[in-house]
């Protein structure tokens, strides 16, 4: 009797402190996860004696300048309304940056000294679009802007210290991209036909732009610097005769390609660095599970290799220089870190830390972010992250399932703000780089083509099942989650499959596909043609477009719903949201409403981003039980 007395005690010490493990993880405040940034967005003046970030003031973010070696910090930019949504130093003197109306994307551009004086709009005109194209450094700045016509965006050369405006390039209404050269002039261009895409070029600014190739739209070329040797030749991302995006160069004189400088065998090459000042590319980047960078260049390769040792635990990346290529900010990150900014003297090997980007933020609470893949219903693989809770078993657990917006771009790894807040509050999550994800090659982006709704949606559908099948998630406590065209597959989710999930979540998700197509913006028109392929025509796929758009099925709909509006979004037209929910109140679903008066497509101010958290979490924890 005594040794099953103690037997029983001893399991209950066991299971009390199996309890206690489980219970031991503190619930974060959301502000933790969801409050702007401490200091972030860190850049140097080209002369490298300045430093600037973003920081918040009266919960707004604005620009900051510190002076190096010295204890003077400038407040540049007093925004109270509007966030600065980016910046830049226009030369050594004067900062500036871009800001739109509560959301509704139509940037202005302004200037301001970097002692906080002399702010002033640089296009003053009315119901104009100013987008930056290129900033020299110098004090003169390339620009697009809609001010001739709304359709057409021209290119602008303007100087800072003169005001001087200075078109360089008329649109005709089909240019969708300019390349300048290391001076400023703009020699290269991209415009559509509406089907296929040219690549233009021109020996100087005063002689026209001529054709030199040809390409269908699925064929992408993304030019992205002039050679080093002369004008003649650029490098490009290119998937032409290839599945894969490579590093190419091209004869602008004839627009052949001259030869292939790097291909990855599984993924799109992404991005190109260079050095302006040594005149030779450094490196590619590529995301497999994680972003990689491989070496053109073995001097380059040595210096990362350096910089990697004094990191070992981070990832990081050189985000600023100045324009001697001495001075330079790093930013360290990883799946559990926010990341942090350092100024890195070249000439000194001296490395120094600037601030974290959220000092609250314990790592140890934070959740691994791991990779996952898993077979379609129809062969392809599909790739994905997978998050769970900390101090749990990888048994039976409610899931959040989260496809990306876009839906042209994809899932990265890296921290996420909400993935972490979910694991958090108990919840695995499961995020999906669906078929059309960017980074998989050409054939895995076709394959998106015209399976909005449908074979896009299995994709999401079949993670679900592969959860449940690998014991992971409980199937009767999954919610279904997404922004944008992710709140869209949400909303497809509980229409066509809702006996997989307890309730869905769309923040700013497309309810009426029709609508988002017809409602394209003028200046987008060039490439409307495209649109139809990728996702549908409305006037000859008028059946199919009924079939996918979520305003036409909310009768199917018999789960909790939660909707996020902004009433300034350029993407979603409220007034089909509104209906859309009314259309839900009829039949007394149960649906939770959030919406902003003063935000666009994306909730950018802090207020409403804690409000939204806080009444998602309500949302899920009353029906996740």
């Amino acid at each position: 009797m005594k040794f099953i007395l103690r037997l029983v005690l001893m399991l209950l010490v066991v299971v009390m402190v199996s309890c206690h493990k489980k219970t031991s993880i503190r619930e974060i405040p959301i502000a933790n996860f969801f409050r702007n940034p401490d200091k972030f967005y860190y850049h140097i003046s080209p002369d490298g004696k300045y430093i600037s970030y973003l920081k918040p003031y009266q919960n707004r973010l604005n620009i900051y300048v510190h002076k190096l070696n010295s204890n003077e910090i400038i407040r540049v930019t007093s925004e109270t309304e509007n966030s600065v949504t980016r910046y830049w130093w226009g030369n050594n003197n004067q900062l500036i940056y871009l800001q739109d109306n509560n959301g509704d994307e139509k940037y202005r551009l302004y200037a301001v000294n970097k002692d906080g004086s002399n702010r002033h709009d640089l296009i003053p005109f009315s119901n104009v679009i100013t987008r930056v194209v290129r900033v020299m450094g110098n004090g003169n700045i390339l620009i697009e802007m809609n001010k001739r016509d709304e359709k057409k965006f021209d290119i602008y050369r303007l100087n800072l210290e003169t005001n001087r405006l200075k078109m360089v390039a008329e649109n005709p209404g089909n240019i969708s991209f300019w390349l300048p050269d290391y001076n400023g002039k703009v020699l290269v261009a991209i415009s559509s036909d509406r089907v296929n895409e040219n690549l233009l070029y021109r020996p100087d600014e005063n002689t026209p732009f001529r054709v030199i190739r040809t390409m269908n739209f699925k064929e992408s070329f993304e030019p992205a610097c002039f050679s080093f040797e002369n004008n003649k030749h650029i490098y490009a991302l290119s998937n032409i005769n290839r599945d894969k995006k490579a590093l190419v160069e091209i004869d602008l004189e004839t627009g052949n390609e001259v030869k292939t400088l790097y291909e990855h065998p599984e993924v799109d090459v992404m991005e190109v660095g260079y050095s302006k000042l040594n005149k030779k590319l450094n490196w590619v980047g590529f995301t497999t599970w994680k972003y990689q960078l491989d070496f053109i260049d073995s001097s380059a390769r040595r210096f990362y290799k350096n910089l990697t040792n004094r990191f070992p635990d981070s990832e990081i990346s050189v985000i600023d220089n100045d324009t001697l290529e001495r001075k330079m900010l790093i930013r360290t990150y990883s799946d559990k870190n926010p990341g942090s900014y350092y100024l890195y003297d070249r000439d000194k090997s001296k490395i120094v830390k600037l601030s974290d980007i959220a000092p609250w933020i314990n790592t140890n609470e934070m959740a691994d972010m791991k990779p996952i893949s898993f077979k379609s219903r129809d062969g392809l693989t599909i790739n994905g992250y997978l998050t769970l809770p900390r101090g749990q078993d990888a048994r039976n657990l409610p899931v959040i399932i989260n496809p990306h917006g876009g839906p042209w771009s994809r899932n990265k790894w890296g921290f996420n703000a909400e993935t972490q807040f979910l694991a958090n509050r108990g919840y695995a999550v499961l995020q999906i780089n669906y078929r059309g994800s960017s980074g998989y090659g050409r054939k895995f982006w076709e394959a998106s083509f015209g399976e909005w709704g449908k074979k896009m949606q299995d994709d999401v559908t079949d993670g679900v099942d592969w959860l449940i099948k690998q014991g992971i998630a409980d199937p009767n406590r999954i919610a279904i989650y997404g922004f944008s065209y992710g709140g869209y597959s949400a909303l497809m989710g509980a229409i066509q499959t809702p006996e997989k999930y307890r309730c869905a979540i769309s923040y700013s998700g497309i309810s009426n596909i029709f609508t988002y197509l017809k409602d394209i913006p003028p200046y987008y028109k060039s490439m409307q043609s495209m649109f139809y392929e990728m996702v549908a025509n409305p006037e000859l796929d008028a059946d199919y477009l009924r079939d996918v758009s979520p305003i036409f099925h909310t009768d199917k709909i018999n789960i909790p719903v939660m909707i996020v509006q902004g009433s300034k979004d350029p993407r979603v037209n409220i007034n089909e949201t509104n209906q859309f929910v009314k259309s839900l109140q009829k039949r007394n679903i149960e649906v939770k409403y959030v919406v902003n008066q003063n935000e666009g497509h994306m909730l950018t101010k802090e207020e409403n981003r804690l409000k939204f958290y806080e009444e998602l979490e309500q949302f899920l924890s009353q029906n996740m039980k």
